[in-house]
């Protein structure tokens, strides 16, 4: 299969192909940050192709196939650096009584396998119940379940960011000598705290920061746009035109508040940020927009076209401090709305 197409710029490189065959390309030691969201081992089905992980045949043998992955992720990646894993608990079926699987604790189980160090406590993405009701019809979030029997309810599961580190020492720190200057979430700052954005005095002093990393340092992170209910802020990248007909409804973009703190939590300006899995390029759209050099492979063409459209659009528009909000502003408000229907989860 190799390469079908690139694009590769001083800013990002990415390719449509099978990561399984472009990983194995690229320089050990040359990636700073990965981070991602893998398929959902038998939840969902991006596409028909045999490549596809989510078309393996068994929950083992998906875990084999992404084995490749992930090991190639650990020769990538610098000593000391890290790799970012968006994921959930996979439920079985949707019968109203469902059960689930461990996929987070399977993936950690896989990491430390293969010489990964498990970096921090899973942090929990919160999802507006009634969104996640509407987008995936589950039974057991209906309220007609606790009328009729409640012991099939269940909640809305969140999703998780695992944080796993390559063993070593990271030889360039990541620093932030003014602290944090942006705030990635729908959270309100207090408007007192805005003249200490950039804060050069003692950072002990900077309200500012200090405000952003309470939010970003709690385990629970209930304020990424796009999965509460405010349907004024999307929150992901447009998707729509990467659709075909054998996709399922389900496909939603990793939220772009949830990949910029992960860029600016875990790797420098200028450095590799590289996803395996770009589906439409929200991860490389996000590393770009903050100065590093994105870099990500797409199986599918529809998507990875798609992925050209959105960062090409980015960088168009990288002054716009709102850049994601000004995507939709060529929409008529009703198809706005629709989209933003779909794409919140």
């Amino acid at each position: 299969m190799a390469v079908k197409q690139q694009n590769v710029t001083d800013e990002y490189a990415i390719y449509n192909g099978d990561s399984c065959e472009v990983l194995p390309t690229l320089p050990s030691s040359s990636i700073h940050l990965s981070v991602y969201s893998p398929p959902f081992a038998g939840l969902y089905h991006y596409s028909s192709s045999e490549r596809d992980l989510s078309n393996c045949s068994s929950y083992e043998e998906f875990f084999k196939h992404y084995d490749f992955i992930v090991e190639e992720l650990f020769r990538l990646t610098k000593p000391g650096r890290i790799t970012v894993v968006h994921c959930m608990d996979v439920p079985r079926s949707n019968t109203g009584r469902d059960s689930y699987i461990d996929f987070p604790g399977d993936i950690i189980r896989q990491h430390e396998r293969i010489g990964w160090d498990l970096a921090s406590p899973r942090i929990c993405i919160w999802k507006e119940p009634l969104m996640v009701r509407n987008r995936t019809m589950t039974k057991a979030l209906a309220h007609k379940t606790i009328v009729d029997d409640s012991t099939s309810c269940t909640v809305a599961g969140a999703d998780y960011l695992l944080v796993f580190r390559k063993p070593g020492v990271n030889e360039v720190p990541v620093e932030h000598p003014v602290g944090l200057t942006r705030y990635a979430g729908e959270r309100e700052m207090p408007k007192e705290l805005l003249a200490y954005k950039g804060w050069k005095g003692k950072q002990t002093e900077n309200r500012f920061s200090h405000w952003i990393w309470r939010q970003y340092a709690s385990c629970v992170w209930d304020d990424i746009r796009g999965n509460t209910g405010n349907r004024r802020v999307p929150g992901v990248l447009p998707y729509r035109e990467a659709r075909t007909e054998e996709d399922e409804k389900h496909l939603h973009p990793l939220q772009l508040d949830v990949i910029e703190r992960a860029v600016t939590l875990w790797s420098n300006p200028g450095e590799n940020v590289l996803t395996p899995f770009m589906g439409v390029g929200s991860e490389v759209y996000r590393a770009v927009m903050s100065g590093r050099r994105g870099i990500g492979v797409e199986l599918k063409e529809s998507y990875y076209r798609q992925a050209v459209k959105n960062i090409e659009y980015g960088l168009a528009h990288r002054d716009d401090d709102n850049e994601q909000l000004g995507m939709f502003d060529a929409m008529e408000a009703e198809d706005a709305t629709e989209e933003l229907t779909e794409a919140t989860c």
